[in-house]
């Protein structure tokens, strides 16, 4: 806190003075992410604003998730409403369009071309010359409402389009003309968020001289009300002897009333121009928060659009009299807090919110109050949260680690037992895989898909639990969550060295650490190896030291091998295999203190800094994602980064600039200095902090809470005596004591021809291992000492346990089988590498699988044909021949929509034997599986099956018309 509160507005007056007068937005490009895959818009907003002015280049596909995209040359229209580069799309309601000459309702008919040499972007203000109309927009904002001004070609009549069909799927609409000024509205949509509620309130500055509504694109007459899902408007006005109309919009979740309200509250007149001064004198006290000094030019305002891109969301979602609409879709009223939306929670608790506890302290203090409330009134903490509408987006329950980071910095103002209690009710939830996790310790990835992310992930969340609960005296709680969160060792694999799906008791085979495959989110085993930043201590320790980890980290970053498996679009920004595009790989480059090595740190945080964040649309290598992109590079380019949130310490990197300055909201500041600092000089040879030496690579929170001086002097060369000392290393750890992880099997395979041994191994060499043969004690567990591999020769189900010192671990199930040898099968088909069903005996195998087609058991065949041969060995006769095919339309799987079945003697001159028609539609939802077959009279000795591909997507499809695959586990022919 201030010595004074007359001391600390003094200084605040000072500092808000001198913002004013170094002007930040000039080093703000709003393109930047906007091209590429990074899914930003350059339209105009308030920081953390409601509405978000913003033009339309876009109408789907996964490059358009923000409605605009640098490489486009049309514009649909202008929208209020707008994701800052998120991987899915929604938003863009209430498109307003300007437009002369006859009225069009398509719009592909009053869309316009632009040029981005007429096009103009700050801070809160973005303009641009429609070309198609030769009229000039400009759109500024307040927090809730914004302004448009058109101003339209000299001897023409002023015309406004709206648009309230526009973009996604509406639920319902309503539009009614008030007066000759006013128009009002309700848009309700269905995209990510399944039931979003806008309303909307327009004033004009001039009156309305005609205007018509259109119901399903056909023209009403005598009208002022309009209902339906296709509602399209148009106004004309008199221009006289100015040639603008200038409109203004407020918007609101609860009723055209608080939209009507926000706007009167927010935006008195029509003057643009002091609108947008005051926009962005906002923006330039937000950005005012650091100041920095140094570097190229590029490169501040690489900085400074990152900075501008963290203060785009999560989005103010209260009204001017404190009412929102609540995760249960119902009306509350805010006490003592301001309610917020669009919480991209498993991006943006990595570096994003980190950076907000430094410089927006009072918001991260909304935003934990508005996770509270959601769980008061939507029964659940946030995990992708949209416009009241919980989208359960991505994996984990990272509110959490948000929630206790805040709380170990000091941001106490909200209900920490609360917290705790609906921490742990989403933890002990039946959700994705948590009540096996709960059960065994780790998911199986034949119960919940991406089971070992979600296995590390939830462990990680699981640390923050316990440590919340420790600082407020909860034991019980403490402990039980201690000891989940060193789950993340039951996937540990030592004989790969890598964190490793498991189908129940067994590791996944063929394992190679490069695919992107079901058993991870978004990336591949060696992102997500290292992912145990509550435990490192416990994470090298499995390697076999710091030595052997530093290794494997070099590995990671200097390996040739590419990505592998099924094509992941935001799996970019390669260094080796480490993917800065995507959030799994961004603490990675910061780990090597954890080793020893912070000179390897500073060379690859530098590299990143320098070559992943130019100044251009295509700044971004992956998505914003809310933040979190841009975050990290701030928090880096400072020269600090908090590798574990929740544990309130940052790890050092290495500062890009001369100085930064960072303004706290309790008038303190940080000052980073570095001192002798080059293009080439990026190299940390000391440090010292408050003026004395310093030897650690970390620094605590605390330090730098109240104001400090971290002073670095660069080097052209690494100083490899900094930070190699134990007591200089940043640690994070947890006692071990009482936790066992979980035995695993060895074998690579549970399918067998005459007899397989089964070999049970343990990480903790000290732990006894027990077995039990289900079959061998009429079903019962009757569990012996494990001293060395069995030998099973039937289809038979074994448990296994560890037990050390009193404790034993969950008793874990695997099946085996054995299978026919009576038959081979050929498959002339290509199989997709990510769905190999490990490998093509699995279709003869006689196991047949169920609707879960990410266990791996399911063969997949994309936009083709399946075509297979299967050779019984001698001439048999044949009285029943089908295959077994599994169809889930969301993730475009089809059924086949017939297979063909030939027999053959050689085996090379085939007689139709069958055609089987698929009559299952694919207007059906979910995951299901059939048998398509048919009783055949025959003989033969060869057997051939084409599954014909079901086609093109279904219409009511987010991808309709792309092709499909086909699942197929079994083959049979009896």
């Amino acid at each position: 806190m201030c010595k004074s509160l007359t001391f600390c507005i003094a200084f605040f007056l000072l500092w808000t003075s001198s913002i004013g007068q170094t002007n930040k937005l000039s080093l703000v490009n709003p393109f930047v992410g906007t091209g590429g895959h990074g899914h930003t818009f350059p339209g105009a907003s308030m920081p953390f604003g409601m509405i978000q002015l913003s033009p339309d280049t876009r109408l789907t596909g996964w490059d358009g998730c923000g409605g605009y995209h640098y490489s486009d040359s049309i514009i649909y229209g202008f929208t209020h409403t707008h994701l800052s580069g998120t991987g899915i799309a929604d938003y863009c309601d209430i498109l307003i369009m300007p437009f002369t000459g006859a009225v069009q309702w398509k719009n592909t008919n009053y869309a316009s071309a632009f040029s981005h040499k007429n096009e103009k972007a700050e801070p809160g203000y973005y303009s641009v010359l429609l070309d198609k109309f030769k009229i000039k927009a400009e759109l500024t904002t307040s927090i809730r409402s914004g302004m448009h001004a058109y101003t339209f070609p000299s001897g023409t009549e002023g015309k406004i389009l709206l648009d309230l069909q526009h973009r996604d799927e509406v639920l319902e609409s309503n539009l009614e003309i008030v007066n000759d000024y006013e128009v009002k509205g309700l848009r309700r949509s269905k995209s990510w968020a399944d039931n979003q509620i806008l309303y909307f309130y327009i004033r004009f500055e001039k009156p309305i001289k005609s205007f018509g509504i259109a119901l399903n694109d056909t023209l009403q007459a005598g009208i002022k009300t309009a209902a339906g899902k296709n509602i399209k408007s148009y106004f004309t006005f008199n221009l006289g002897n100015g040639k603008t109309i200038r409109m203004k919009v407020g918007i609101s979740a609860i009723s055209t009333e608080n939209a009507k309200m926000n706007l009167d509250a927010e935006i008195k007149d029509f003057n643009f121009s002091q609108l947008k001064a005051t926009a962005q004198k906002e923006w330039n006290k937000e950005l005012g928060k650091i100041d920095i000094k140094g570097g190229t030019h590029n490169q501040q305002v690489a900085f400074y659009s990152a900075l501008y891109h963290t203060c785009l969301s999560p989005n103010v979602y209260t009204d001017v009299n404190g009412e929102y609409r609540g995760t249960d879709l119902k009306v509350h009223k805010a006490e003592n807090f301001t309610n917020y939306t669009v919480f991209s929670l498993w991006d943006t608790h990595r570096a994003f919110n980190p950076l907000m506890t430094i410089i927006n302290r009072k918001r991260t203090q909304d935003w934990i109050n508005t996770f509270l409330v959601q769980y008061q009134y939507g029964g659940m903490l946030p995990v992708w949260e949209l416009s009241g509408n919980e989208t359960f987006c991505m994996i984990g329950y990272h509110s959490i680690p948000v929630i206790t980071d805040a709380y170990l910095k000091g941001i106490r103002g909200f209900d920490a037992q609360l917290a705790l209690k609906a921490m742990t009710s989403y933890a002990e939830s039946n959700r994705y895989g948590l009540p096996e996790y709960m059960k065994l310790g780790f998911v199986s990835n034949d119960v919940d898909n991406e089971s070992a992310s979600k296995t590390v992930e939830y462990a990680f969340d699981d640390w923050c639990i316990a440590k919340l609960a420790k600082e407020l005296g909860n034991e019980p709680v403490y402990q039980q969550y201690l000891k989940r969160a060193q789950q993340y060792k039951n996937l540990f694999d030592p004989s790969t060295q890598h964190i490793r799906g498991k189908i129940q008791g067994m590791w996944f085979s063929p394992f190679k650490a490069s695919d992107i495959n079901n058993f991870f989110t978004e990336g591949n085993s060696w992102h997500y190896s290292f992912t145990a930043q509550q435990d490192l201590d416990g994470l090298i320790k499995l390697y076999g030291g710091k030595e052997n980890m530093g290794r494997k980290l070099e590995e990671l970053f200097t390996t040739t091998e590419s990505l592998s498996g099924r094509e992941q679009s935001d799996v970019t920004g390669l260094i080796g295999q480490y993917a800065h595009g995507n959030e799994p790989s961004h603490h990675l480059a910061y780990l090597f203190n954890y080793v020893g090595k912070p000179w390897r740190t500073q060379e690859l945080v530098h590299k990143i800094c320098t070559e992943f964040y130019p100044n251009d649309p295509d700044g971004l290598i992956g998505n914003e994602d809310c933040g979190q992109m841009s975050g990290w590079f701030v928090l880096s380019a400072l020269g600090i980064y908090e590798v574990n949130p929740g544990n309130a310490v940052y790890a050092f990197g290495t500062p890009l600039f001369d100085q930064a300055v960072i303004h706290l909201e309790n008038c303190k500041s940080i000052t980073i200095n570095a001192k002798n600092r080059t293009a080439s000089n990026y190299y940390v040879n000391s440090i010292a902090v408050n003026g004395k030496p310093y030897t650690k690579t970390y620094i605590p929170h605390s330090t730098i809470e109240n104001g400090c001086t971290i002073d670095f002097s660069m080097s052209g060369k690494p100083n490899k005596e900094l930070g190699n000392k134990e007591t200089d290393m940043p640690h994070t750890s947890i006692d071990p004591k009482g936790f066992i992880p979980v035995p695993y099997l060895e074998n690579e395979t549970n399918k067998f021809t005459t007899s397989i041994p089964v070999v049970l191994n343990c990480i903790d060499k000290e732990a006894v291992i027990y077995y039990s043969i289900v079959s061998q004690h009429n079903g019962q567990d009757v569990f012996v000492k494990y001293a060395a591999p069995f030998v099973l020769e039937q289809s038979d189900k074994v448990k296994f346990y560890a037990e050390k010192g009193g404790v034993s671990t969950a008793v874990i199930s695997q099946q085996f089988y054995k299978v026919p040898t009576d038959k081979t099968i050929k498959v002339i088909s290509k199989v997709n590498p990510t769905y190999t069903g490990g490998g093509n005996d699995c279709l003869i195998d006689g196991i047949i699988g169920d609707a879960n087609w990410k266990g791996g058991d399911w063969q997949g065949y994309f936009n083709k044909n399946f075509e297979a041969v299967v050779d019984m060995k001698q001439s048999k006769p044949i009285s029943h021949v089908a295959v077994h095919v599994l169809q889930d339309i969301s993730p475009w799987i089809m059924y086949p929509s017939h297979v063909i079945f030939e027999v053959s003697e050689d085996g090379i001159s085939f007689k139709p034997l069958a055609d089987v028609k698929n009559t299952v539609g694919s207007d059906r939802k979910g995951a299901e599986v059939q048998f398509l077959g048919t009783d055949v009279q025959a003989t033969g000795r060869y057997v051939k099956v084409t599954a014909v591909n079901g086609g093109p997507l279904p219409a009511w499809h987010e991808s309709a018309g792309s092709p499909t695959h086909i699942f197929i586990d079994e083959v049979v022919v009896q």
